[in-house]
């Protein structure tokens, strides 16, 4: 199975997420030249029938509007791939959004963050990779709805349906680095020191209430989640009920000039990314140092109790206490040729040992003990002669 995955990089890895329709474009993508073809501009009656067919059968309205374009194409315009990335390129983009991605990933770079795009979107990926910014690179990966197509490059079926409550796995597949989206290691588990670009260092930005399940996920994770809105209409009311919701942090115009207010909240947070990732990583060094102490203490414990343990024997006055002394000894796994060396020279000294050496446990024990030993010591070849 192909994979994409991405590791951990050496510097701090900031993803910006986007929704595409009104959030980097002003409308949605299908109403800028796809409807007009085939519906003869009549823009809300494509959604209306849309909408109307989804509901009736109970249907994921992404694979309605799917369908319905697949259907409306046909006696009408030749719908391939290749005419879909075309439609793409009619679609207009908001102020500033040619210009963008390449000036914040600069902006990253100056401050020492990786800045990476990603697209989430219920649009079709097809008309997006048609974009003038998807053709110059602008994005790392884009995730949105598209359709499987036959060997003339007509759409047959849907390959990737998204809708607002799937959105999320990427998030998921983002912050692992795990990008393929038929790769099933993005459920495998990340100490949160290895994470390659944890929910701290995500930004969503969208409009609107399909992209509220991202915008949660990230926040209450500690990332960044911004409310964008159209600078002509200046209408605000969906990110005003978005931030008193707490779904976002921030709002500003769907502006993405140099020196807008996005520019400069986008800007701000690359900054906080650069100094929080300063502190994280002493964090997690600290935690290292605490977890190796936490060995070492294990260690140096478990390391008394054996000698404890070796002491007893050496002891031991009678037969039932060194019989429970071994079965103790014979539950430490991982003998050093030190201690296993002391253990024999006990059993060679002590009376009461070496009288019962032959009883079932001890002898099971001494013969892991000499087992363990990388190569035969005198103490060692004399208990041997013991059991023969």
């Amino acid at each position: 199975m192909p994979t994409t995955r991405k590791t951990k990089e050496d510097k701090p890895v900031l993803a910006i997420c986007y929704d595409f329709d009104k959030t980097l474009s002003p409308d949605d993508m299908q109403a800028q030249g796809y409807i007009q073809s085939v519906y003869d501009g009549d823009i809300k009656s494509f959604w209306e029938e849309s909408n109307k067919m989804a509901e009736d059968n109970e249907m994921d309205t992404n694979l309605a509007y799917m369908y319905k374009m697949v259907r409306k194409a046909r006696g009408r315009i030749v719908l391939t791939q290749k005419s879909l990335r075309e439609y793409g390129e009619k679609v207009q983009l908001f102020p500033g959004v040619e210009e963008w991605f390449e000036r914040i990933r600069a902006y990253g770079a100056d401050k020492g963050v990786i800045v990476e795009h990603y697209i989430i979107s219920s649009g079709l990926k097809e008309m997006i990779e048609g974009t003038s910014v998807a053709k110059a690179g602008a994005f790392e990966k884009i995730y949105a709805s598209s359709f499987m197509f036959d060997d003339d490059d007509v759409p047959i079926w849907p390959a990737q349906v998204i809708n607002y409550t799937n959105k999320t796995q990427f998030l998921f597949r983002i912050e692992k680095g795990v990008l393929d989206v038929n790769d099933s290691g993005v459920n495998d588990y990340f100490s949160p020191e290895d994470l390659r670009l944890p929910f701290r260092n995500m930004v969503y930005i969208g409009d609107s209430d399909t992209d509220i399940p991202c915008m949660k996920l990230v926040n209450i994770n500690g990332g960044h989640s911004i409310g964008v809105y159209n600078n002509d209409t200046l209408d605000k009311t969906k990110v005003y009920k978005m931030i008193h919701d707490k779904r976002i942090k921030y709002f500003a115009p769907a502006d993405y000039t140099e020196n807008s207010k996005l520019d400069s909240l986008v800007k701000a947070i690359i900054d906080r990314t650069a100094a929080n990732e300063v502190l994280e990583n002493i964090y997690f060094d600290c935690k290292k140092e605490r977890d190796q102490n936490d060995i070492r203490k294990a260690n140096n414990e478990e390391k008394r109790k054996r000698l404890d343990l070796i002491i007893s024997l050496y002891g031991s006055c009678n037969f039932n206490t060194t019989h429970t002394i071994i079965r103790k000894l014979s539950k430490i796994e991982g003998w050093e040729p030190d201690e296993i060396d002391m253990l024999c020279e006990i059993a060679l000294n002590n009376n009461q040992v070496g009288f019962i050496i032959n009883d079932h446990d001890l002898k099971a024990f001494y013969k892991s003990l000499i087992r363990q030993l990388p190569e035969p010591t005198e103490y060692s070849r004399k208990i041997e002669k013991c059991f023969e």
